[in-house]
């Protein structure tokens, strides 16, 4: 039987499980992630909880369950970059190139500008010859995304045995003014405003 239409919806505490068994492979087998130790069940959960209190953390949906999730989380924090936050992304290993990413950011992109967020930021390991563990894949799909290169640290990350470099890539999505509206925090997001993101 094919799978239904995928549905974007919010994250809660209770996925916490089905994400950490995304997020996995990509810590145990890749550099996508430069952490070595796949996080508790517990610690992930915090992590979710941490980033709902005032930014998006949404799931992709289909009917075999949750194949991808995406959130936003602190740039840097100091009160003048509350404009702009750092995206995060995994989708499950064996539902990659199908569309769904795109789908995820889509929709993190509607929230974002509904909060008033001006700037995305992606901080992506990139090597400098591809390999085994890491590929220019990700730096790619943002581009194709419209994200652009805005700076580059040369063998910042260990893992493997190996250095990687490490690339930060940018998308603006709205208009920087001289007053600019106050960040709404997620949470005080109407279902309307969901709903017109795209998200459940």
């Amino acid at each position: 039987m094919a799978e239904t239409e995928l549905r974007i919806r919010r994250a809660t505490l209770a996925d916490a499980e089905s994400i950490l068994d995304i997020y996995r492979p990509y810590v145990e087998e890749t550099v996508i992630t430069f952490e070595y130790l796949v996080p508790s069940l517990e610690e992930f959960r915090e992590r979710i909880a941490h980033t709902l209190e005032k930014y998006p953390c949404i799931v992709a949906e289909q009917d075999s369950g949750i194949v991808g999730y995406a959130c936003t989380g602190v740039f840097k924090d100091r009160a003048a970059y509350d404009w702009g936050v750092e995206t995060t992304i995994y989708v499950k290993k064996d539902c990659k190139r199908g569309g769904i990413g795109r789908k995820l950011y889509t929709a993190l992109e509607k929230v974002s500008a509904a909060q008033h967020i001006l700037n995305l930021n992606a901080c992506i390991g990139y090597p400098e010859v591809e390999d085994e563990y890491l590929t220019r894949d990700s730096a790619h799909f943002h581009e194709h995304l419209g994200y652009r290169l805005v700076g580059e640290f040369h063998k910042c990350g260990y893992k493997f045995g190996r250095w990687y470099d490490m690339i930060w890539m940018e998308k603006l999505i709205g208009d920087h003014t001289a007053e600019p509206k106050p960040v709404v925090p997620f949470p005080e997001l109407d279902e309307l405003t969901l709903h017109k993101c795209g998200i459940e």
